[in-house]
């Protein structure tokens, strides 16, 4: 139900049921059309979107487009406002949605950089105790110079990770000797390394 006159503004020393109930009535009205009733919702709510915003978003920059943004949201849907919640909880609803889409939207859309040498920037970024792809390419090359027995004991177990019976199983042999190879393996490669060093 839209009451017949708008509620006067808030002052400090009211409560905030009175100030809910007044940003309510003004949802209301300016869901009928009341241009004053947008109006005086805009400016009540305005400071706590804002701040609501600021402290949701990461990027202070972004703060008054996504106010903006939330506005937009809300006046465009105003015609779904029932006043079951208060304007202020609809509102604030709205600019939670308003910078979770600003974030997927920005996590879809490659980032610009403004450094000169962008391949060492993103080189850099990348972790350092992981092996790379110059170091699976030295490994392959490392591993083709073993024994075919050897490597498959190794690859079955140090790489793949298969328990030793596992790998005995699948290479039809004891698993003492699946040991013994992945032994041998290891100190061809430790040999290799050396050499190649």
């Amino acid at each position: 139900m839209i009451p017949s006159t708008l509620p006067v503004a808030h002052t400090e020393g009211d409560k905030a049921t009175s100030a809910d109930e007044s940003t309510t009535a003004w949802a209301l009205a300016a869901r009928g059309g009341d241009a004053r009733a947008v109006e005086q919702l805009v400016r009540a709510l305005q400071r706590d979107v804002l701040r609501y915003v600021a402290h949701l978003c990461a990027d202070p920059q972004a703060v008054d487009d996504l106010a903006q943004d939330t506005f937009l949201r809300a006046l465009g849907s105003l015609h779904r406002f029932e006043g079951r919640s208060s304007a202020r909880s609809w509102l604030l609803s709205i600019a939670r949605r308003a910078v979770i889409d600003s974030y997927r939207y920005a996590a879809a859309r490659p980032r610009l950089c403004d450094v000169a040498d962008w391949q060492l920037a993103v080189e850099r970024a990348q972790p350092h105790d992981l092996p790379g792809f110059d170091d699976g390419v030295a490994l392959l090359d490392l591993l083709a110079l073993l024994p075919v027995e050897r490597r498959e004991a190794f690859v079955l177990t140090q790489l793949l990770g298969l328990p030793y019976a596992d790998a005995a199983a699948l290479s039809d042999c004891p698993v003492g000797t699946v040991r013994s190879r992945v032994a041998r393996a290891r100190a061809t490669l430790l040999d290799l390394l050396a050499e190649a060093a």
